[in-house]
């Protein structure tokens, strides 16, 4: 179960920056190039929190059957924050992942209330941006592409 679930979390990663990025770029480009907000902007949003939703579940299935879990009890935590590896498949990969997909729901709610296109578009623009550097700050680079 554990290499269906890891395989399944890394592809999906794939679509989750995809989306992420099409839909942070568009926000981006129609903030400064001062374009209305419309269904399609609307859509692409939803889209980018939804993939992004899916992935933290799949995600926390992946965390709980890992093996790496068992780590806690052998090593504590002392000794897994001394590991950069441990540290980051154990801590801070889930960790800033999880704040990532936050901020992702936070912009994504914000911009619902707001009035105008522009105060529509700037708040995705600055949610999912931030959102996406977290993301691509923590992902295992090494494992992913390797």
């Amino acid at each position: 179960m554990y290499s269906v679930v890891k395989t399944l979390h890394s592809y999906w990663a794939y679509l989750v920056l995809l989306i992420l990025i099409i839909a942070t770029i568009n926000a981006i480009v129609k903030t400064v190039s001062d374009k209305e907000y419309e269904a399609t902007d609307f859509r692409k949003s939803l889209f980018a929190l939804i993939v992004s939703h899916i992935q933290l579940l799949i995600g926390l299935v992946l965390y709980f059957v890992s093996p790496r879990l068992q780590l806690f009890s052998e090593l504590g935590m002392g000794e897994i924050m001394k590991d950069s590896i441990n540290r980051l498949y154990l801590v801070e990969h889930p960790l800033v992942n999880i704040i990532a997909v936050a901020l992702i729901t936070i912009g994504y709610s914000k911009h619902k209330k707001k009035l105008t296109s522009n105060a529509k578009l700037k708040t995705i623009a600055i949610f999912y941006t931030l959102a996406l550097v977290l993301f691509l700050s923590r992902i295992p680079w090494s494992s992913w592409l390797g």
